[in-house]
């Protein structure tokens, strides 16, 4: 009993719940009393066997992604702020989007919501905050600094920087770093969706620009500081150009991606250099190995339909390009949410399937869209403490950000799923933190498979409670949560 009282309070400080040393032996968990499971978990969210979307209950879109420390951040536009600002019955016309949404995984199907960049609060200038592209790298210091390009809305492309991937975020400019009267544009009057890279001798390179013209895609190289321009606005040569910008750079070769409009390409297309023209709104590549030299930029092809052409709701298109581990993945947006919000707002969701790239050709393989996913590369660890805002998919819940950090609260009687937990030789019990008056079922599998823990909290503020749980091997999970129940954090004993 000492044993299991004494991990309780670490297992509360790891947490980030309002614990401290000053616990003593035996205070700092609760047994949870012998109880039946008995909630019915009516939320119907994405299908849990889907690694796609990656959030089920966040609106997000405009991928972009960065790995740190064994660990993949991925952020987007929070479409979920125009959401909540509209309703379902409104559209997503963008102007209340002023946020950024963050997410991490080391395994590609489970995902850690880490809450919202407040651009807006950060940056009180901009318009907007849309489609960030995101780089980073060791400086003086010693310490890893992130920098974090978006658009401000159409006007330009503005810049935040970090030293952590989740922030604190800050303006270093206290102004866009590229507006639409910056001089050297020639005639990009959206100068937007930017797309950034740094190489591999440390030069930082920016893509940016948009909307209409057939050619309106610019490159620029960045100053030391990244946060300067050191070079002409080029062109980037991109036929049938429209938006989405983004930039990787894969054995000493520049890969410029881009979405392409919605007019007839075959009339615009230079069969003879580019071969077949694409599809429309759909996601094209272009090569170089000197960027700032128009004519040396070579057509790809086209890698990623609209995914209105691959069964899902057409819409505009927007891809990252990301290595990870040996795999490469491609992360865009579509959606699939809608219809468990009850809106038809075209309101997006990130969502990833594994790419194939020739790294030594530079060919960029097709992808397909497909919500099953992608595989799980590692299993999940429950002897170590897991937030509840880690999930696989989840229903009828929403993330609360209080001053200890973020929940995940039930409304109504909510679910979330956590997938591949590996219990190797067997677990004997399972606590968890929570805050309110109700229940927590541990499920195996779905919200209504056989219940293997039952943990109960009696309201008296925050509350870390202990019940037996034999589970053993690779298990999926579902925790199904009471109406109004705050759920922290949970480990596996």
């Amino acid at each position: 009993m000492k044993k299991i009282f004494t991990s309780a309070i670490a297992f509360l400080l790891m947490c980030g719940c309002a614990a401290s040393p000053r616990f003593e032996i035996g205070a700092a968990a609760v047994h949870s009393p012998a109880a039946e499971a008995s909630l019915t978990a009516d939320a119907k969210g994405k299908p849990i066997g889907d690694t796609s979307p990656l959030l089920s209950s966040v609106f997000c879109a405009d991928p972009t992604s960065i790995e740190y420390d064994g660990r993949l951040y991925i952020y987007g536009t929070c479409d979920h702020q125009q959401f909540e600002a509209v309703g379902k019955d409104g559209e997503n016309s963008y102007e209340h989007i002023k946020s950024l949404v963050m997410i991490s995984t080391d395994d590609m199907v489970n995902y850690t919501y880490h809450g919202r960049i407040d651009v807006g609060e950060i940056a009180p200038w901009i318009v907007a905050s849309w489609a960030p592209s995101i780089v980073s790298r060791e400086e003086a210091d010693g310490l890893t600094h992130f920098y974090m390009y978006f658009s401000n809305s159409g006007w330009g492309t503005g810049v935040i920087t970090a030293t952590s991937p989740t922030g604190p975020w800050s303006d270093p400019l206290g102004k866009p770093l590229v507006a639409g009267n910056t001089k050297g544009l020639k005639g990009c009057k959206v100068p937007f969706d930017p797309g950034a890279v740094i190489d591999d001798n440390g030069v930082g390179w920016l893509t940016f620009g948009g909307l209409g013209g057939g050619q309106n895609g610019r490159i620029v190289k960045l100053g030391d500081d990244l946060l300067s321009i050191d070079s002409e606005i080029t062109k980037v040569r991109c036929p049938c150009h429209f938006e989405a910008n983004e930039l990787n750079f894969i054995n000493g070769t520049y890969v410029y991606t881009y979405n392409t409009d919605w007019e007839d390409h075959g009339l615009k297309w230079d069969r003879e250099r580019d071969g077949n023209p694409p599809p429309t709104c759909s996601m094209v590549y272009m090569t170089s190995k000197t960027p700032l030299d128009y004519d040396s930029w070579e057509y790809g092809g086209c890698y990623f339909l609209n995914p209105g052409q691959q069964g899902m709701d057409y819409g505009n298109n927007h891809t990252h390009l990301q290595k990870y581990g040996d795999r490469y993945y491609l992360f865009y947006h579509a959606m699939p949410q809608q219809k468990y919000f009850g809106t038809k707002g075209g309101f997006r969701s990130i969502c990833v399937n594994e790419a194939k790239v020739d790294e030594d050709t530079l060919k960029i393989t097709n992808v397909s869209a497909s919500l099953t996913g992608v595989e799980q590369i590692k299993s999940l660890d429950p002897y170590s403490p897991v937030q509840a805002e880690t999930t696989a998919a989840d229903a009828g819940i929403e993330y609360r950000q209080g001053d200890s950090g973020i929940t995940v609260a039930a409304t109504g009687t909510g679910w979330t799923y956590v997938r591949g937990a590996d219990f190797g030789k067997g677990s004997k019990t399972i606590a968890a933190t929570a805050s309110g008056k109700g229940k927590i079922e541990v499920h195996k599998g779905t919200p209504d498979g056989e219940a293997v823990a039952v943990l109960v909290f009696s309201g008296e503020g925050t509350q870390t409670v202990y019940t037996d749980m034999s589970l053993s091997g690779v298990n999926d999970l579902c925790f199904v949560i009471s109406d109004g129940l705050e759920f922290d954090c949970w480990q596996a004993g």
